[in-house]
Order: structure tokens, then sequence, then C-alpha cells
């Protein structure tokens, strides 16, 4: 007997795990709908009985866990605790100091570091619950859509364990990212399109061939997946969590995974309140804003530097709206621009090389600071959710090449 339902989103219907995870079975079957160029309606959340964990584990001991290993506690994950192979599981470790605090500006500023992930990304955590459930039910291969970095992680876990993956992508992925997921072995789909399009592709071909989709907010587990990392800034600051968390946005589903984990801690009596949670896009990607302010969805095609918070219809829009508003948040948009300047900026201040996407939540901080909108004498966290290295082209655009000069001329110009 599972110790959890899935819930509706929207409807609120509650089923069985087996009636779901038996019958690939993704979205509500009263409301649930996955229209094109649109977010997706009847997304699951999966729910556990509270009270029943509030007698299993005490605030204390769960805070003497090592951070960056959720199987650790898999009472609060679609776990089969009796299946776990812990052998196979250390291949899914993430770091366990990923939490770090630096001086800026003469206020402290913390950091989560998901850069040294296996993959290199925050998807990791999503990639790895929906693997083990692939594992679990005796799945061997699984599909995802990606812009870049879902693609790779779910290639490099799959590759971890034995799986097979099958990726579709944009035209427009990044170099580095698309030779990721090809040196994984996984099968590679390159969409003449955009995220949207091919988002919808692998939908429509991994239902036909009967393929595990781990599209991101259509299958569950990617919501799931992506909590853990709310548990892992509640162990690592020993329960003091942070005032704010900036959180850069794109198809909505991370901002929801640590929007469903906090009121996880919440509902296990753990924290008092909830951090406010603040949505970062790009300007050329601002669906998620656009909606907080108007509660309308209006699509435009996503044109942004930023490629991995670049989706023109946002999949968890609707989740991701009210990660926002429940937790008294902000949604704001930032240009390429000031995402570049703050890559620049983490890189030279922190030591972390981040992708664009990660750069645009030290874009935000700097511009709500100035606005006065959050004060820097509140404990703001950061999420670095990917490595530098995935996107070249970036990096390029603000390092110029240097000039090779012979020994004589550095003898020259170094030691006169």
């Amino acid at each position: 007997m599972n110790n959890y339902i899935y819930k509706c989103t929207n409807c609120n219907r509650e089923c069985n795990a087996e009636g779901i995870e038996g019958n690939f079975v993704y979205l509500c079957p009263s409301c649930g709908k996955a229209e094109k160029n649109k977010p997706l309606e009847g997304v699951f959340i999966i729910e556990y009985d509270y009270e029943e964990l509030r007698k299993k584990i005490k605030r204390e001991d769960f805070l003497k866990l090592p951070a960056g290993k959720f199987w650790l506690y898999p009472w609060l994950f679609p776990l089969d605790e009796k299946k776990l192979n812990f052998n196979v599981l250390k291949r899914l470790a993430l770091s366990e100091d990923q939490y770090l605090e630096y001086d800026y500006n003469k206020s402290k500023i913390f950091l989560m570091d998901e850069t040294r992930n296996p993959t290199f990304s925050y998807k990791d955590r999503a990639s790895g619950l929906v693997a083990l459930k692939a594992l679990e039910l005796g799945i061997t291969e699984i599909a995802a859509a990606s812009t870049g970095n879902a693609g790779s992680s779910l290639a490099g876990i799959s590759a971890r364990l034995g799986l097979t993956s099958h990726i579709f992508v944009p035209k427009n992925i990044p170099d580095a990212k698309r030779i990721q997921i090809q040196s994984f072995g996984a099968n590679i789909y390159i969409v003449d399109g955009d995220y949207d399009n091919a988002f919808d592709l692998c939908l429509e071909i991994s239902e036909k061939k009967k393929w595990y989709n781990r599209n991101t907010a259509y299958n569950p587990l990617t919501i799931e997946g992506k909590k853990s990392a709310a548990f892992d800034i509640f162990i690592s600051t020993q329960g003091k969590m942070p005032d704010n968390i900036f959180i850069p946005v794109g198809d909505g589903v991370i901002i929801s995974g640590i929007y469903k984990g906090l009121t996880e801690l919440l509902e296990l009596g753990w924290i008092e309140k909830l951090p406010k949670l603040i949505a970062v896009q790009a300007k050329g990607s601002d669906a998620i804003v656009r909606y907080v302010k108007s509660n309308s969805f209006i699509y435009e095609s996503a044109s942004t530097i930023a490629d991995s918070i670049s989706a023109g219809a946002p999949r968890n829009l609707y989740m991701a709206a009210k990660a926002v508003k429940q937790t008294n948040g902000i949604a704001v948009a930032v240009s390429d621009n000031e995402i570049l300047n703050a890559q620049k900026d983490i890189a030279n201040y922190f030591g972390i090389l981040s992708e664009p996407s990660s750069a645009s939540v030290f874009a935000a901080y700097k511009n709500l600071i100035k606005e006065e909108k959050i004060k820097a004498g509140d404990k703001n966290l950061l999420l670095i959710t990917g490595n530098g290295l995935k996107d070249i082209s970036a990096l390029e655009i603000w390092n110029d090449k240097p000039l090779a000069k012979d020994y004589n001329e550095w003898t020259r110009l170094l030691l006169k």
C-alpha cells in the first residue's frame, strides 16, 4: 500500500498511485489538458499522510541528515523503500555543501550552488527521481523535451542507471548541451522549431512509442524531484531559513517544486513561515511575470540568451504563479544585458561559473535592492541552477579571445 496519492492542482481530484503509475497517466483524468502553446491543465501533485509523518521522524533527527541524498527519507517521496538499491542510489548523490555564504556590498548573501551536480545542473534532482521510478516500474526507455539541461540531465542519469533516453531539443540548443546529451549516448532529436514545439512533439511520440515521459510538469515526479532543494536548504541552514529565495523561472517547475517542499516543511511543523519566492525571468520570456500581474495568459514566442528559462508557454505556469502569490513573493524580469553583466559578476565576486539563466537571479537581486523592494539585511538566497560551461557562446560575449605573444614579447611586457 502506497503512502501517497496524486491530487489535481485544478479540480482537486484524488487518484491512487497504482492507477496513475501503472497506466502511464500524467495529467488529471477529469480536467487534464496538454494543448499546443498553452500551459498544462490538471497538473498533479503528490500528497502524503503528514500526520503520520510527524510521528515517523522528528525535526531534530531530520536536521542530522546530510544534504544531497533525498533517498535517506524516502517516505517524503513516491518511492518504494523495499526496492531501493543503495549501491545505485550513490550514483545520484549531490554535493553536501552547496549552500554558500559570501560578503557582498557590506551584506551577507547566500548562494545554492547546483553547478556541481552529476550533470552540472539543478535538473538532476528531477531526473534522478523520475529514473528511480522507471526502474521501480520496470521501464527501460524515457523521453524528455528540453532546451538543454533537462535533456543532458536525463541522458546522464539514464546512462548511470542503465536506461535508454530519448531527448527532443530545439534547433537553437547551445552546442555544449547538445554535445553533452550525445556524449551520454542518448538518442537526440533536433526539432526545427522552439522548445514549445519540442515539448509537443515529445508528448506525441512518447505516447505512441510507450516511452516513459519526463517532460517537466507533465510528469508530476519532476515537481517532486525538484522539491528536494527545499529540504537541502532546511538541512544546510539547520532550520534557519532564508527570508527570500531567488529562483530562475522558465517552465515554472523549479519554483513549484521548491514551493511544494517548503509547504511540506510547514505542514510537518518544522518551519513557522514560508520564505518569499522571487520568480526571475528574462524580459524576452516573461509569461509568468505577465500572468502574475494580469492573471491572464497570452502566448508570445520566447527569445532570450538565457536558453534554460526560454519558454513561451510555461507548462507549470499556474502553480508557479501560485508559489509567488502564496509566499508574498515577487515576479520580475531582467534584460539579456543585465543577465550577462550578472554572469560576469558571479564569476568575479563568487568564483562560480553560472549559465545565463542562473545569472538572472543576481541581476534581479541587484535591481530589487536598488528599488528597495527587498532589504540587503534580509537573508537572501540565490539559486544557481546551471554551470556556465554548458553555454560557451554566452561566455564568449564578455570574454575577448586573448592574443598569443612569443616568449620575448611576454618578457618585455612583464619585466619592464
